[in-house]
C-alpha cells in the first residue's frame, strides 16, 4: 500500500509519516530526504540549494520527479510532501491531507525552530503563498483543492496519538477490492 501525506508547513506531517510507517512496518520518503539528497549530489549545502531554488525552477522539478518516480515504483510505503498526493497521482491507496490552523502551526514551528511565532506565522504565511503560484505554474495544481484526498484532518483537534490512531484506523478499514475508484488528478502537467 502506498499511503500519502501532504499538508502546509507545522501541520505534523513530518511526524504523522514517520510514526505511521513505524508502526505500519512500511519506508517512510519524505521530501526533506530527496532535497537532501539533491543537495549532496550537487555538493551543496541545504541553505545552498534552497538560495539555487530561488532562480533554478529546475530544482523544484527534480525533487517532484522523484517523488513521483518514488510512488510508482515503490510500495509498503509512506511517501510524504506538501505535493506528495499530488505526485503520487493514481499511484497512491490513500492520500492523507493534514492542516491546521495559521496560529497552530506558527507556534509549532516558532517552537521548533526557536524563533518568535510573528516571524514563523509570517514567514510560512509568505511560503505557502510562493508554493501555491509555483505548484500552480510548473502543473497546473491548485494547492488548496482538496478533492483528491481521501482524508483530510485538522491536526489542532487531536494530539499526536489521537491523529495516528484516526489514520491507522482508515487504513485497517480500506478494502482494496471495496474500492470504488481514487479521486482523480486530472488537469495535472507532470513535466520535470
Amino acid at each position: 500500500m502506498l499511503i500519502t501525506v501532504s499538508g502546509p508547513a507545522g501541520s505534523g506531517k513530518s511526524t504523522l509519516a514517520a510514526n505511521l510507517a513505524e508502526k505500519l512496518g512500511y519506508d517512510h520518503v519524505s521530501g526533506g530526504d530527496i532535497f537532501r539528497s539533491l543537495a549532496e549530489e550537487r555538493g551543496v549545502s541545504l541553505v545552498e540549494l534552497n538560495q539555487q531554488a530561488e532562480s533554478d525552477d529546475q530544482i523544484d522539478r527534480d525533487l517532484d520527479r522523484r517523488l513521483r518516480s518514488t510512488a510508482r515504483e515503490e510500495d509498503d510505503l509512506v511517501l510524504e510532501s506538501r505535493l506528495a498526493g499530488w505526485m503520487a497521482g493514481d499511484h497512491a491507496d490513500l492520500k492523507l491531507w493534514l492542516d491546521a490552523p495559521l496560529d497552530v502551526r506558527a507556534e509549532r514551528i516558532a517552537d521548533r525552530e526557536e524563533k518568535s511565532v510573528t516571524e514563523a506565522r509570517d514567514e510560512t504565511q509568505a511560503r505557502a503563498e510562493s508554493e501555491g503560484l509555483r505548484y500552480q505554474e510548473y502543473y497546473g495544481i491548485d494547492i488548496d483543492d482538496r478533492s483528491i484526498y481521501d482524508l483530510s484532518i485538522n491536526t489542532a483537534r487531536w494530539d499526536e496519538t489521537g491523529v495516528q490512531e484516526l489514520i491507522v484506523a482508515a487504513v485497517d478499514a480500506y478494502e482494496p477490492d471495496g474500492d470504488e475508484g481514487k479521486a482523480p488528478t486530472a488537469g495535472v502537467t507532470y513535466e520535470f
